[in-house]
């Protein structure tokens, strides 16, 4: 079972993050990987949402599990400085 406490660092590092530009991939089965980008929008207890791009997508938000990211089903980069980082999230 997954620590709390890397959870809660997950969460935090997403909240520190809201409002700026994110680009996502997630594992969409059978060998696919799926890329979305677009801005965090909200956090919530659980999940975080992503508000995508209207113009490059078919539908308005996105929302992921903050286990999703703890068990790399979906990986987070942060737009900064011109390019993506990945999401970094420091466990005791």
């Amino acid at each position: 079972m997954a620590s709390k406490s890397a959870l809660d660092a997950i969460k935090q590092s997403v909240e520190d993050c809201i409002g700026e530009r994110v680009r996502v991939r997630a594992n969409g089965g059978r060998n696919k990987v799926v890329e979305r980008k677009g801005v965090l929008e909200r956090t919530y207890p659980s999940v975080f949402v992503i508000r995508l791009d209207p113009s490059v997508h078919s539908f308005a938000h996105v929302s992921y599990s903050y286990t999703d990211i703890l068990t790399s089903t979906v990986e987070v980069e942060i737009y900064r400085e011109g390019d993506y980082v990945q999401l970094v999230y420091q466990t005791q």
